[in-house]
This record gives C-alpha cells, structure tokens and sequence, in this order.
C-alpha cells in the first residue's frame, strides 16, 4: 500500500514536471516568434535606410541626374514636417504658374499683331480639308494647326490649356510650317506663311529673356525646395539609424537572455559527454579554439584566454559554459566539414608558396591548448584510478 502510494506520488510529480517543462518550452517558442518578428521588422528598415544612402551615393557621383521630389506619403512618412515640405512646394508652383501665366498673356500682344496682318487670314481657322478637295493632307501634315485652335487652348480652364508659353510658341511655328509644307514653294499662301514666321521670330526673339529669366527663377526655386527635402531626408534617416542602433542593440541583449534562459534549462552534462567535448575542442581551428576560450573566460574571471599558456579543466565549468561550449562547438565543426575541402586547398603551402606566419602561429596556440585539455583528461583520469 505504501509503495503504490509512493509511485502514485512519483508519477503526480513527474506529470507536474513534463507539464512545467512543455510550458518553458512554449514560453521560449514565444520569446523566438517575438525575436524572429522584431529582427524582420528591423531588417525592412535597415534595407530602407540602406537603399536611401545608397541612392544618395549615386545621385553625388551623377550630378547630372535630376532629383525628383518624393510626393506620396508612403515615402515621406518619415520626414519630420513633410506635410509642410508638400505644402511649401505646393505654394511655390502656384506662384510660379502664376507668373507664367502673366508671361503668356505679355506674349497675346505679338500674338495679335501677327494674326492682325494682313497675310494672315489663311491661318486664322483650321483648313477646309473637305470643301478644298485636299485628299493628300492628312497624309503629308501630321498634326494641323491654326491660330482659332491656339486661342482656345489659350483661354481653356479645363486642364487643357498651355501651360508654358514655349508651348505657344512652337505651336505657332507649327501654323506656318504646315502651310510651307503643303503647299508648293511657289505658292501664294507658302510665301505668306514664310513671311508671317519670320516677323513672329523677329518678335520672339525680343521677348525670350522674359522667359529664360522666369525659367531660371524656377529652376532656382526648384533646387532650393529639393535641398530642402534633401536636408529634411537626410536629417530623418539620421535619426532612424540612430534608432535602429539602439534597437538592434537590444535585440542582441533580448539573444543573449533567451540563450542564457536556455542554457539554464538545460539538463546536467554527464562525464562522457563532458570527455567527448573536451576531444572535441582538439578538432577546433584555431580561431573557433579562440571563440570557445572567450566563452570560459567570459564566466570565469580569473581565466586568461590570451595567455601564452591556459589550463583548461573541462569539469570545473560551470552548465551553462559547458553547454555554449558544446553548442559553438557543434556548429563549428558542421562548418569545418562543409569547408574542408576548400580551405584545404587555400592553404596548401606548396614547395615555391610563402610560408604563412600567421597560420602557423595559430596552429601552435592551437597545440598548446590542446595539450591543456590532454593535461586535464590526464588528472581526471588519475582522480578516477586512485
């Protein structure tokens, strides 16, 4: 009766146990899922501000190529007072389409003294294609044009009027060109239309530094607002890679609790496995040899990793060394596998090759440590047999 008693409390305490340690273990798959969600987060940002300097970087090494303004919110989200920056570009092309458009109402007046001529009735509505019988014209003038089509793109508040007086310009040069296009050299109206374009460059002419002025008031104004933006960008990213610092930071520290929070679930190391890890360690190169002895003196210090000569006894470790020994040790050596081959070659000092100093220095380090670890299992050893 005592002994089913007994066993019946055993089994009450193991059932306890294996539900406290599938609960740790779904606590830490939690922990995982979070770290795994913060670090894709993170790197999207990374990549963001990245892509950001990399652009910069080429637009420096291109001045050439043109900036253009970042206009959606999407990305310009970060960008302390990027609604004003829109607001403020905004107000700029108001006023610079204003200006404009005085420029296109000074140009009416040559406008007027060209289809004021007396030469100019011809050009005044858009050609009779049908009552003059002129089959061919749609197939020798690609885009007809006429003075009564320009005042109402002129005058239109539909979205369809000039928006530049250039605009007008060349549609004006185009009424003529057409005309000295179609009809023979010869011709009355071809002379007309000869006559009539060269008053209109004449006139053009005197009133073109009002235009270039306005276009290069704009493209100052332009530039201006671009370095702007370009500061306010610059400033923003900044910042964001200040954060990003700081959180990647944190997101290491939140690592190495979670590695820490496993390693201190982790069962005892029984003696053969401690053994096995010690041989392990000799199968080390000398460089993951040098990352296993940082992880010793990290929780041990009074260990000198950097010494000329270490002693290192495996059993004296605490478990939560000896399991991150065992976790660096496995996966360095799954590498070590995989690259065999390849460092193999790499390092092949061949009768005419430089010897490589630095390799064999490590390659002696490495023996050293090594005869450390066979002095430990040696006295271990001794321990057993007395």
């Amino acid at each position: 009766m005592e002994e089913e008693l007994v066993m019946d409390i055993g089994d009450d305490q193991l059932e306890k146990m294996e539900e406290s340690n599938a609960a740790n273990v779904d606590d830490i798959g939690h922990k995982v899922d979070d770290l795994f969600s913060r670090v894709e987060k993170l790197e999207q940002r990374v990549n963001e501000v990245e892509q950001f300097y990399l652009n910069s970087s080429k637009k420096q090494s291109n001045p050439s190529q043109k900036t253009s303004f970042v206009k959606d919110k999407e990305k310009g989200k970060h960008i302390p007072g990027f609604k004003k920056h829109q607001q403020d570009l905004a107000r700029r092309e108001a006023v610079a389409a204003k200006r404009m458009q005085e420029i296109m109402r000074q140009f009416g007046s040559i406008l007027r003294q060209i289809t004021q001529h007396k030469w100019a009735w011809p050009f005044m509505q858009p050609v009779d294609v049908e009552g003059l019988g002129l089959r061919d014209y749609y197939e020798v003038i690609d885009r007809p044009m006429d003075f009564s089509t320009i005042k109402n793109l002129m005058e239109a508040k539909d979205g369809t009027e000039y928006k530049h007086v250039r605009d007008i310009c060349s549609d004006v040069r185009l009424v003529f060109q057409n005309a000295m296009k179609y009809n023979d050299d010869k011709s009355d109206v071809h002379m007309m239309a000869k006559t009539l374009l060269e008053k209109f460059e004449e006139k053009w002419l005197q009133f073109l530094p009002r235009v270039t002025e306005e276009e290069k008031r704009r493209e100052e104004e332009e530039a201006e607002a671009l370095l702007n933006l370009q500061r306010a960008q610059e400033t923003a990213h900044a910042k964001i890679a200040r954060e990003l610092c700081n959180e990647l930071y944190e997101a290491d520290m939140y690592l190495e609790d979670l590695r820490e929070t496993v390693v201190q679930k982790c069962r005892k190391m029984s003696i053969e496995e401690k053994r096995n890890l010690g041989i392990a360690m000799t199968h080390l190169c000398p460089e993951d040899l040098s990352k296993a002895l940082d992880i010793v003196a990290r929780h041990n210090p009074g260990f000198n990793s950097t010494a000329l000569e270490v002693d290192l006894d495996i059993d004296s470790q605490s478990e939560s060394t000896l399991w991150r020994l065992k976790y660096l040790v496995k996966d360095a050596l799954l590498e070590g596998h995989k690259n065999d081959e390849a460092n193999d070659a790499k390092c092949h000092v061949g009768p005419t090759q430089p010897i490589n100093t630095t390799r064999t220095i490590a390659s002696k380090r490495k023996k050293e440590i090594c005869n450390a670890l066979a002095r430990t299992a040696k006295k271990r050893n001794q321990k057993l047999s007395s």
